[in-house]
């Protein structure tokens, strides 16, 4: 018998999940054209023994494709595509949310489909650049600050991309407010430098965020809405700001407010990234009351340790996804865990470094 809470059943609002492991959502950019596909399908139902699984980050919008290759829920086509992975999910017995990500300033127009535009909270250019396939590294432009209208129309190419999304057989869907992307371009006094209602304040930098997730809480219900988020993150040009921890303690109360199924909270410390500092992770453990998932380096034991102490209910695994496709089977059984990775082929467009990892043979 073992003696792992991680591999029991577990409950997500009205969900029962047969453990308490989670996929973290990872950009493996194989949506030609943006659209998913077979292979996609083949990916995530390979995988589906996660309690749950969440998917990659998916623009609500040609205006959020920021990176080459990857997923969007807005067009009839896109849906049909991820009928198919939410089909592969659950005939396995598998639970599957999907991300929600628009891009905002980490973008390129080379990356973006005729029309669409780069936008963001402020005109304020993040350094560093992006990958395209037509002229490989680019620059990140200077985007475009957004005006009400913009502000409108985003705020309904969400909620319109989440309805779609239960549509395609999603479970629900995470909102996307961590790593630099547009929710967070609005949380940071850095990449927020707005004067009106949407800038300034703390309350103010977190009122577009809480308007997108009151949006989508009141089209497809509170029971299929999570959000993700990463205090002290610094990826995509995110540097720290005094008012981290405050920013985060309002923004938790207030998601708690709105009822949220989960908050999922990423400390990219295994990966280099400055670490979450255990006093914000408490603070919105006791802000909000429904269910928590961690992620960021985790292995079985302090996985276990963190659901025993209570300070997680989820937790979520990225990485080792990857290139163990069984790897709750292999966690569970103690069987060696894959060393091959192939970093190499993480972004590239085919079965290679995707779907052709093996599972175990004993």
């Amino acid at each position: 018998m073992n003696k792992y809470k991680l591999f029991t059943a577990a409950k997500l609002g009205k969900l029962a999940l047969s453990n308490h492991m989670v996929m973290a959502p990872m950009t493996r950019c194989r949506a030609i054209g943006n659209v998913p596909n077979d292979l996609m399908a083949e990916y995530y139902g390979q995988r589906a023994t996660a309690g749950l699984i969440i998917t990659e980050g998916t623009a609500p919008s040609p205006n959020g494709l920021g990176y080459a290759r990857i997923p969007g829920c807005f067009s009839k086509e896109q849906v049909e595509g991820w009928k198919k992975v939410t089909s592969a999910v659950h005939k396995k017995g598998g639970h599957i949310f999907l991300q929600l990500m628009h891009t905002g300033r980490i973008s390129h127009s080379l990356n973006l489909p005729v029309g669409a535009q780069i936008i963001a909270p402020s005109a304020v250019k993040a350094a560093g650049q992006m990958w395209t396939d037509a002229k490989q590294m680019q620059d990140f432009p200077v985007p475009k600050q957004m005006d009400d209208q913009d502000l409108l129309l985003t705020l309904t190419e969400y909620i319109a991309s989440a309805k779609h999304a239960v549509e395609a057989g999603f479970d629900g869907v995470e909102l996307h407010a961590a790593n630099g992307y547009l929710l967070e371009q609005f949380l940071s006094p850095v990449s927020n430098i707005r004067t009106d209602k949407y800038g300034g304040s703390i309350e103010n930098r977190c009122r577009f965020v809480l308007e997108v997730v009151t949006g989508v809480v009141e089209t497809i219900g509170k029971e299929k809405t999570g959000i993700r988020l990463s205090p002290y993150g610094v990826a995509s040009d995110m540097p720290h700001y005094p008012e981290i921890a405050e920013t985060y303690t309002y923004l938790a109360e207030e998601l708690n407010k709105l009822g949220i199924v989960y908050l999922h909270l990423v400390d990219h410390s295994a990966m280099g990234a400055p670490e979450v500092p255990d006093e914000i992770k408490g603070i919105i453990r006791t802000r909000f009351k429904n269910t928590l998932i961690l992620s960021g380096g985790y292995d079985k034991e302090r996985a276990e340790a963190d659901i025993e102490t209570g300070k997680a209910d989820l937790i979520a695994f990225g990485r080792p996804f990857i290139n163990n496709p069984d790897l709750v089977e292999r966690l569970e059984n103690d069987w060696p865990l894959s060393q091959e990775l192939k970093m190499d082929l993480f972004y590239s467009a085919d079965e290679k470094g995707y779907t052709d990892y093996p599972v175990y043979k004993e």
